[in-house]
């Protein structure tokens, strides 16, 4: 074989991968689809019954009444009270336990995200694959550009959330937010951030390509977890607040917020994961300064990409250092959060549409 039909040979080859790349990611889509009306299915048919409500209230009230220790004592028994567990953080303030789930406590809830949580499984696999496909069409890291960024970010956010159901943390609730904004994403990456396959400028040809953008993708989907679980928050605390204040919220909201985690502990879940995250963040900016050295012979430059993703960790710092601070917590806190994710969003988004810069060749 000539060199010349070594060289068409891989490049149809390259192409053939480059279209099973695009022929996975859609595939992909129309599975997150399903998965996106069976989570839907989950909590619009998963609402608790009348039986189950009862059942829940009589179980609840035999718990109330139900000593908690029971402990032996000098030959005789001694009976100790049930613990208060309190699951809001503010100091005083009212016990509130977490919801049943989306599938709102019954059987045909549950079962309905049983199956959108293996849909999800399934789509991720193909979208997985997908990657590995346009990662193989271009030989290199599939971070070039825009396109492949949010494809793998999508994919390694969807893999979080799977990696904690399969750790048993009781997330499932994340479940439909998490797949529709996947959607959205795939969605603005196929129509109009997509770039056909091409190799990378001279500067990328590093392998700190794997190193920096690897941990910058996998903190942008832990930090989209802990957004998605902020909002939440905010939403059900002023759910519980407008109970404790002998408010009645309407019919929809009682249906759809009682079922989810308390407020509490969907503070402790957001702050957990942004903070587990952060020193992840910091080496990420370490790691791209240290490349940029190697690229452009200089550390730092205030380039738009740098200065974003300083103000980035910042803004979490802020955030983090709240959450430590007497009358921060809680919704304070959480307004940090959101604007930290912004700034991250704006970082990468913001930043390569709008923005020119030493970056640039990320392009759309």
């Amino acid at each position: 074989m000539t060199l010349a039909a070594a060289t068409d040979l891989a490049a149809a080859t390259n192409e053939n991968l480059a279209n099973l790349s695009n022929t996975l990611i859609y595939s992909a889509m129309a599975v997150y689809t399903l998965a996106f009306f069976t989570y839907i299915a989950e909590w619009t048919f998963g609402g608790r019954s009348k039986i189950a409500r009862t059942a829940a209230a009589l179980t609840a009230e035999k718990e109330a009444k139900a000593p908690a220790v029971t402990v032996k004592k000098g030959g005789s028994t001694a009976v100790l009270e049930r613990p208060k567990v309190v699951v809001r953080s503010a100091a005083g303030a009212r016990d509130v336990p977490d919801g049943p789930g989306a599938h709102g406590g019954d059987a045909q809830g549950d079962l309905y995200g049983r199956i959108a949580v293996s849909l999800t499984v399934l789509a991720f696999l193909i979208e997985l694959g997908g990657v590995v496909a346009r990662a193989a069409s271009v030989e290199r890291a599939p971070w070039g550009n825009m396109y492949e960024f949010n494809i793998t970010f999508s994919t390694v956010a969807v893999g979080v959330y799977l990696t904690l159901l399969a750790l048993k943390k009781n997330v499932r609730w994340l479940g439909l937010f998490l797949i529709t904004t996947v959607l959205l994403d795939l969605g603005i990456a196929v129509t109009v951030l997509y770039t056909a396959s091409d190799q990378l400028v001279p500067a990328l040809h590093s392998y700190w390509l794997y190193i920096h953008v690897s941990t910058a993708i996998l903190c942008g989907a832990v930090f989209y977890v802990g957004a998605v679980s902020t909002i939440l928050y905010l939403f059900k605390d002023s759910y519980e607040n407008k109970l404790q204040s002998g408010g009645k919220p309407g019919q929809f909201a009682t249906s759809f917020l009682e079922r989810l985690p308390a407020s509490a502990s969907l503070d402790k879940f957001s702050y957990r994961v942004n903070a587990a995250v952060f020193p992840l963040w910091t080496f990420t900016i370490i790691a791209g300064a240290i490349w940029a050295g190697d690229a452009w012979g200089r550390y730092w430059g205030w380039d738009p990409k740098e200065t974003w993703a300083f103000i980035t960790w910042v803004a979490y710092a802020c955030y983090l250092h709240a959450r430590a601070t007497a009358g921060w917590k809680g919704r304070k806190a959480a307004y940090l959060a959101l604007i930290a994710f912004g700034c991250w969003l704006f970082n990468y988004y913001g930043v390569n549409i709008f923005v020119s810069g030493k970056h640039s060749y990320a392009g759309v």
